[in-house]
Formats: structure tokens, C-alpha cells, sequence
């Protein structure tokens, strides 16, 4: 008769995913803060692919950005071959090459209006 796995063998691999969630949720909250008031570019995260982004979607990343909601993300993300919930980290370096040039080179044209603009120049508030 072989031993049951039993559920105190789990438990530490258990603690240790949640861990790793209580380390992430803060470090994501952050970027998300820093990306919002400009002080870190989009494309800079995506091509380095800094670990508190690994698993963060493109979507959610994009909409970080001052002034970027729902519907100027699903447009810019219409232009990609990529799902929008793909994870950054499961990119191949050539689509975060990309995707990061597209950022780069048509920020101010996401919407066409200079709000995306403003946001660059700091002028945008949350």
C-alpha cells in the first residue's frame, strides 16, 4: 500500500506561491505608479522585461499610462499580431522589440488629440 499525499506535504509550496504573490502585488502597484506619472517608459519595461512585469499583461501594462483607457489600448493593441492578455514575459524578443517600437514611435498619435502629449510633458493628472 503506498502513503497518501497529504495536504501538510503542500503547504509549503503553498506559502511560498503566496509569498511570492505578496512580493509582486506591491512591486506591480509601483511600476503601475511610475509608468502613470512618466517616469518610466512602457517601451523600456517591455524590452527589459523587468521581472515584477513577467507576468503582467500587455493591456494592463498599456493602461497604466496616463490617459490611456480602455478603448486607445484595444485599438493600439489592434495593430498587433499578439493577444492584449499575453504576458510580457512569454513575449518572444522579437515581438517586445516591436511592441516597443510601436510605443516609441506613435505615442503622440494614439489618439491624435496631444493629450497623449501632454501626459509626455507632464501635464496629466490622476
Amino acid at each position: 500500500m503506498s502513503p497518501q499525499p497529504t495536504i501538510a506535504a503542500e503547504a509549503p509550496r503553498y506559502l511560498c506561491a503566496l509569498q511570492r504573490a505578496s512580493q509582486v502585488r506591491p512591486a506591480r502597484a509601483e511600476l503601475r505608479r511610475r509608468v502613470g506619472v512618466d517616469a518610466i517608459e512602457v517601451a523600456d519595461v517591455i524590452l527589459e522585461c523587468l521581472w515584477q512585469a513577467e507576468t503582467m499583461a500587455i493591456v494592463e501594462l498599456l493602461r497604466s499610462q496616463c490617459r490611456q483607457g480602455h478603448i486607445r489600448t484595444r485599438r493600439f493593441l489592434a495593430q498587433l499580431p499578439a493577444r492584449e492578455n499575453k504576458a510580457i514575459g512569454s513575449m518572444t524578443e522579437r515581438q517586445r522589440r516591436t511592441l516597443a517600437g510601436m510605443l516609441g514611435e506613435g505615442r503622440v498619435e494614439l489618439d491624435g488629440t496631444g493629450l497623449a502629449l501632454a501626459a509626455r510633458e507632464g501635464r496629466c493628472e490622476r
